[in-house]
């Protein structure tokens, strides 16, 4: 029966999981075959996976607990018993077992929720004794012998069910007067040879039970026929598997969405507001794996960076498939002062509103900062204020190494480029064929990714030794073209003295120089592809898409061409788990991807938004990104993320500052460094008014996707309450769903309460997303239609080289792909100096370019810079290191 039930309820798991692979290990150290075919007896008739770990007899405890804190962080198993001599039964040993996986129910934990009668495991041993016992309510029960945990365990039990319990050593003198009294007789292995039968009790019912679970070596020739005498064995081993079964539907329970176990880090907020440094270092972060529990996520899926970082791991998704998606929502802006209007400012705070505040699951998503803002000119990018991750310091600096991976790939695929041009130079066919094909110990064959590059030709052959000449020539030359390289390499720094190099002058390469440049790595299209990518496969096969160049025919030459993709693969593969960290009030943030906003999509990255939305769960909420104004980096999210995502967005939070209005409204030029004109630290209702015009653009923008709206403006000190007022009238009265002051910088997520709460409100309201254009459309249409819905442009121009490029790349196939633009983002036009909404305008399209890996076409409008350049006074004047504390300071 028991055996039944547990098969029965294993298969409903199953059918409900289809996926799942239930597997117990069970660590034994004795020779006892029968122990061991019991349990995979019982386990196969169930439909459990059982491996034993045997090790022998002479085995220490250390050795046992070796081997039992290997299998703990093992994640394929599910349970853990043992079956080991009674010598090796402590405390120490038993405790080694996660409670989670402690099939035997022995663990400190689990006895301490079983004598406090909480859920829990009863031990399979205990289990067969109730079984056998049935009904004991007012009966005498004599333990004899039964030491230890399970002793402990079973005493509680029989307690709980009525009966009185009496435990008594086997060699105590009291023993034959307890026998004669005892209703039922537990012995703890075999009776023992100088107790006779006569002491019994007659008609007491007689258990013999082990630690070996299938001990029946007790003594039938004395036996007392009024007495029945029952044995635990082949029961104890049913009741262990029932144990694991019912450990996997607690498993499965525990991976299903649940309320977070959450513990907000309580603020303090100091007037004046301190330095963002300053109030980073005065909040203690909790570790890394406390929050990563807090929300869900199990041992073996995080990879912990420090103390206060980890790298979660993919198989998450895989686990909560079927986990509904949580709300989604975009935080975009108005077109902003060089200074920026506090985007990831608003997205801290509302999301320290929502968890800490409303007790509603929820995510931050944001990008991983660049080296070269942080010590350039813009500073940090982890938020502000009261409103921003931490640390800080770590989160501005390497992180967890994703941009030194994404410049390592980028650079060799640099080098693979000009190094194949060199040697297909320098060498004949057959001396190529040999380096690229060589024998080795005597064999000679094609590696993976060179027999993928022969049936790319049209070469249908394996042996190196059957190719023809022509087929040799075909495949050892890629014939680039130099002068349509479009690949650069990137230094992750503003170095503008970059922007054009030469490459090859050294005597080694043999007169092959060539003008080159180097980009800001997080301009590179790998990371791009970082943020469109949903899965370790599909990065590899968008890195091998990624166009370098064109050959001598005007086909395209690709990263697997070359040969690099795999290797490409191999410097990522950690770079593509997101980044755990947690705000100011210790709420959860993924930091993952930071492609440049002007020339890429300037997004966070599709996993971390995808791992988010089924951790928050269906009620949570993600808080992710876009970049700059909503003309820019939402119309990119929309047509190029969510197409790669599959994501429907819930609501758009849009950030206006008043700031930003004024200088839109005609107020004079607002320079980083330089401080504000009067105009914009006093009260100034009609530079406000005027200004509004881009905010009602923006607001017009989202609305074309058929997304509701929310306004978010981020106060400052020096706005004036009319002025606010003013802000959130228009935004309303112009098709905003609601307009909300908020405090976040200086209150931290008390500040943004009822942002939050408007945002709740507004993700029930009518969504009718659609994307701008489909696909289908002529390249030159997709742009016309950005421009003139999106920027408000009269019409295109495109240059010549424009042109041919555009019919270059329709004649290659890849005119179905979405557009990216490259264009400045402080205007809606080409022109950074028009503010406000500009119109009648022709926008001018210099260059059109590819970024075929990532998925994407992007035309430049005007000339865009891929490599900002210092400023005289940068910020790393203010960046230090104490020599004593190993404390850095002044990074904002």
């Amino acid at each position: 029966r028991v055996t039944e039930n547990a098969k029965n309820t294993l298969a409903s798991l199953k059918r409900e999981n289809p996926q799942f692979e239930p597997t117990l290990a069970i660590i034994q150290a004795h020779n006892d075959q029968l122990i061991q075919e019991a349990n995979k007896n019982f386990a196969k008739e169930i439909g459990l996976r059982v491996i034993h770990i045997c090790l022998p007899e002479s085995s220490t405890k250390d050795e046992i607990v070796s081997e039992i804190l290997r299998l703990n962080e093992d994640p394929n198993v599910q349970g853990l018993a043992l079956d080991l001599p009674e010598s090796l039964y402590s405390s120490k040993v038993l405790n080694a077992v996660k409670p989670e996986k402690d099939v035997d129910g022995l663990s400190s934990v689990n006895l301490g929720r079983l004598l406090h009668g909480d859920d829990c495991l009863v031990p399979p041993t205990v289990c067969a004794v109730m079984e056998l016992l049935g009904d004991i309510g007012g009966k005498k029960v004599l333990l004899v012998g039964v030491r230890g945990a399970e002793g402990a365990a079973l005493q509680s039990v029989l307690q709980r069910q009525g009966a009185a319990v009496l435990s008594c050593h086997c060699k105590a003198p009291q023993l034959q007067s307890e026998l004669g009294r005892a209703d039922t007789v537990v012995f703890g292995s075999a009776k023992p040879d100088d107790v006779p039968v006569s002491w019994i009790k007659p008609g007491a019912t007689v258990i013999y039970g082990a630690h070996d679970l299938l001990s029946e070596k007790h003594n039938h020739a004395q036996q007392n026929n009024t007495a029945a005498e029952k044995t635990v064995g082949s029961l104890a081993v049913a009741m262990r598997m029932q144990n694991m079964v019912k450990n996997m539907e607690r498993w499965i329970h525990s991976q299903r969405h649940r309320k977070w176990d959450f513990h907000s880090l309580k603020l303090q907020p100091l007037s004046p507001v301190p330095s963002d440094i300053e109030i980073s270092r005065a909040q203690s972060p909790k570790a890394v794996d406390v929050l990563a529990k807090e929300i869900g996520l199990l041992t073996d899926e995080i990879e912990i960076y420090g103390r206060t970082k980890a790298k979660v791991r993919l198989s998450l998704l895989e686990r909560l498939k079927d986990q509904p998606d949580g709300k989604y929502v975009l935080v975009a802006g108005i077109t902003p002062t060089p200074l920026g209007e506090g985007k990831s400012t608003v997205t801290v705070g509302l999301v320290q509103a929502l968890t800490a505040h409303l007790n509603i699951n929820s995510f931050a998503c944001l990008r991983q900062p660049s080296q070269g803002p942080t010590f350039g000119v813009k500073g940090g990018a982890a938020g502000g204020g009261y409103a921003q991750v931490i640390p800080m310091e770590e989160f501005n600096l390497h992180l967890t190494g994703d941009i030194h991976a994404i410049t390592a790939a980028n650079n060799l695929l640099a080098a693979a480029i000009d190094a194949r041009i060199l040697h297909e130079n320098t060498q004949s066919d057959k001396s190529l064929y040999n380096r690229l094909v060589p024998v080795v110990n005597g064999v000679r064959g094609f590696s993976a990714i060179q027999l993928a590059r022969l049936r790319r030709l049209g070469i249908n052959k394996t042996d190196p030794g059957t190719l023809t000449e022509e087929e040799i020539s075909k495949f050892v030359r890629l014939d680039i073209d130099p002068s349509t390289i479009t690949w650069q390499r990137v230094v992750d720094t503003n170095d503008r003295f970059l922007r054009k190099i030469t490459v090859g002058q050294a005597n080694t390469e043999k007169g092959f120089a060539r003008q080159a440049q180097f980009d800001i790595a997080v301009a590179s299209e790998i990371m791009a592809i970082l943020a469109l990518t949903t899965s370790l496969q599909d990065m590899k096969e968008r890195l091998g898409r990624v166009v370098v160049a064109n050959d001598k025919k005007g086909e395209p030459v690709t990263a697997e061409d070359l040969g690099v993709s795999g290797a490409l693969a191999v410097l990522m593969k950690d770079a593509i788990k997101p980044t755990l960290m947690q705000t100011l009030e210790g709420t959860p943030v993924f930091v993952h991807a930071g492609p440049f906003a002007n020339i890429a999509h300037g997004s966070s990255s599709v996993l971390a938004d995808k791992i988010a939305l089924k951790l928050v769960g269906e009620k949570g909420f993600v808080v992710t990104e876009a970049g700059f104004g909503a003309d820019i980096g939402m119309e990119k999210f929309f047509n190029i993320k969510c197409r790669a995502s599959g994501l429907v967005p819930s609501v758009v939070v849009l950030v206006a500052t008043v700031r930003a209005l004024k200088m839109h409204g005609g107020g004079p030029n607002v320079t980083a460094g330089a401080p504000l004109k009067k105009e914009y630290t006093e009260e100034n209702l009609q530079l406000v008014a005027d200004g509004c015009c881009n905010l009602q653009k923006q607001i017009q923008i989202t609305q074309l996707f058929g997304v509701p709206v929310v306004v978010a403006l981020n106060v400052f000190k020096t706005d004036s309450p009319a002025e606010i007022d003013l802000v959130c009238k228009i935004a309303k009265e112009s098709g905003a769903f609601d307009a909300v002051p908020c405090n976040h910088w200086s209150a931290g997520g008390r500040g943004a309460i009822k942002l939050a709460q408007a945002v709740e409100k507004a993700v029930n309201q009518k969504n009718s997303f659609k994307y701008l254009y489909s696909l289908e459309l002529p390249i030159v249409e997709k742009i016309r239609t950005i421009a003139q819905k999106v920027y408000g442009a009269q019409d295109i121009e495109l240059s010549p080289v424009a042109q041919s490029q555009v019919d270059r790349y329709t004649q290659q196939g890849f005119g179905n792909l979405p557009i990216c633009m490259a264009k400045t983002h402080l205007s809606l036009s080409h022109q950074p100096e028009r503010k406000g909404v500009p119109t009648g305008f022709i926008l001018p399209i210099s260059d059109v370019r590819a970024s075929i890996g990532a998925g994407f076409i992007y035309p430049l409008v005007g000339t865009m810079s891929t490599m900002p350049g210092l400023p005289t006074r940068s910020c790393f004047y203010d960046i230090d290191l104490d020599p004593i504390t190993e404390e850095v300071k002044g990074l904002f």
